[in-house]
């Protein structure tokens, strides 16, 4: 059975164009005219790809790419943002929030399919990285959990873990607290921001002379850079 593809738009036109031209390609297809019936969705499957208008008559584009991309459950999906906003502060604004493509309406559909399948065989090579290695000296294990500095296994939680992948795998993104306070527990845990800090202070001393990629950026948040 082919890759199944979300798409969320409230034309039904463009929703019924998508469909078919993706479908000749070999995928499987679930429309939808608004958020709040794909986000229901979710509960049950979860698409290889979704193809998401900005401007819904529920909920805006930008806040579902957002919501999404904070959850671990669904930070892997690939977006492409299908819309007639073509302003480049858009389009910078939905790559930046996480969108692996930016569409802008009017569009040609063998284009669109060119392009869910390039977004999805650059997914494929991603999964393929089990290792992601930082100036040499510090190697993370996304299989085993397991991180090591200069080839000596270093003990860290699980909560420590997890802020050093959500860091490491987008090396060069700041990282506000709240968004990582999103990404280790989502809307489940009510904790100051400050935990983080608590958190990524232990992190750096555990992490030794690798503890310096770790930086602070004043007054927004995190990032780790070579």
């Amino acid at each position: 059975m082919g890759k199944l593809i979300a798409i969320v738009d409230d034309e039904p036109d463009i929703l019924e164009l998508v469909s078919i031209h993706l479908k000749k390609a070999n995928f499987v297809v679930k429309g939808f005219s608004d958020a709040g019936s794909f986000l229901k969705f979710l509960n049950y499957h979860i698409p290889d790809l979704l193809i998401l208008d900005l401007m819904l008559p529920d909920a805006d584009g930008f806040d579902i790419c957002k919501y999404l991309k904070m959850k671990d459950k669904f930070s892997s999906l690939p977006i492409i943002m299908l819309t007639a906003k073509g302003h480049e502060t858009d389009k910078v604004l939905g790559l930046e929030l996480g969108a692996d493509d930016y569409v802008t309406k009017p569009f040609s559909t063998r284009e669109l399919v060119a392009r869910v399948k390039a977004v999805l065989r650059r997914k494929e090579q991603k999964q393929e990285v089990k290792k992601i290695e930082i100036g040499e000296i510090l190697v993370i294990d996304l299989q085993k959990f397991e991180v090591k500095v200069n080839g000596e296994r270093i003990d860290l939680t699980s909560t420590e873990f997890k802020i050093l992948k959500t860091l490491s795998e987008r090396k060069g993104w700041v990282f506000s607290r709240g968004q990582i306070l999103n990404s280790l527990w989502g809307e489940n845990k009510i904790v100051i921001d400050r935990t983080i800090d608590v958190h990524i202070k232990h992190l750096r001393e555990k992490l030794g002379k690798a503890g310096k990629f770790i930086k602070n950026v004043r007054g927004i948040g995190y990032k780790v850079e070579e």
